[in-house]
């Protein structure tokens, strides 16, 4: 039994890590393919570029013109009971929200543990911060750098994990810019890993070979859309999202620029 998802499951980011880029974010979010969802698009009302989880209400991704971004993960645990509020409703709470990055993260642990399991990142143009809820609720304040977060802690090194990490770096490095098109290849990895690098999640070692890619295919379940966020300095940036059915089908991509 895979979790109730409404939430990335691989993201790796850099963080005031770049002369042009504030925020440079890549990111898969794996879902059952029956959870109706809607497109990435500009919402009317409040001013947020997101996808829709149609089921719940709520984003596994958005970002603001004002330089806001907020994304969340479940905590892949089946031991652990799928019992609260919608972690999809996090990331909406904060972006739809007044409150800035670091206030935010002090009221959310106060009431952190009445949501399913979750990691939530949440980025202003002034402060970025981990939030968790599992085994305890927790936030930490983001350093700059390149990082790394799926379906476990912040910086936990699962191999697919830390490899999307190391081919965002080279793409820093690379002096590309605006061609995310190796950014995509990144997400777009099948290549699974060998057993003695799989975390044990409690899934069971098939599971957990299947799980291990970047890009997951299936019929049912597997990754239903590949996101690049990038933000600059100056607060304009772009959201890029490609959408995939079951098995891996293209089903569309969408790019919304974002500005001040």
């Amino acid at each position: 039994m895979l979790a109730d998802n409404a939430g990335m499951c691989l993201i790796a980011f850099a963080w005031n890590h770049h002369p042009r880029w504030r925020l440079l974010l890549a990111g898969n979010r794996d879902e059952f393919h029956a959870r109706p969802s809607a497109p990435l698009a500009r919402w009317s009302s409040p001013s947020i570029v997101a996808g829709k989880d149609l089921e719940a209400g709520g984003t596994w991704l958005g970002v603001t013109d004002d330089g806001r971004c907020s994304v969340v993960t479940n905590v892949r645990d089946p031991r652990d009971p799928q019992l609260g509020r919608s972690r999809g409703l996090l990331a909406l709470d904060y972006l739809g929200g007044s409150a800035d990055a670091t206030a935010h993260a002090q009221t959310l642990l106060t009431t952190a543990s009445g949501y399913r399991p979750f990691n939530l990142l949440t980025f202003d143009t002034r402060a970025a911060f981990y939030i968790g809820n599992r085994p305890d609720a927790r936030a930490q304040a983001i350093t700059p750098g390149v990082h790394g977060l799926s379906n476990a802690d912040f910086n936990t090194p699962w191999p697919k994990t830390h490899a999307l990490m190391q081919r965002v770096q080279a793409w820093l490095e690379g002096g590309q810019d605006e061609d995310f098109a190796p950014l995509f290849a990144a997400l777009a990895d099948p290549h699974a890993y060998p057993d003695d690098e799989l975390p044990d999640t409690g899934v069971g070692l098939e599971r957990e070979r299947w799980l291990s890619s970047a890009f997951i295919r299936g019929e049912h379940y597997g990754t239903r859309a590949s996101t690049v966020v990038a933000i600059g300095h100056d607060g304009r940036g772009v959201v890029v999202e490609r959408r995939f059915g079951p098995f891996g089908r293209e089903e569309g991509e969408t790019a919304i620029p974002v500005s001040p």
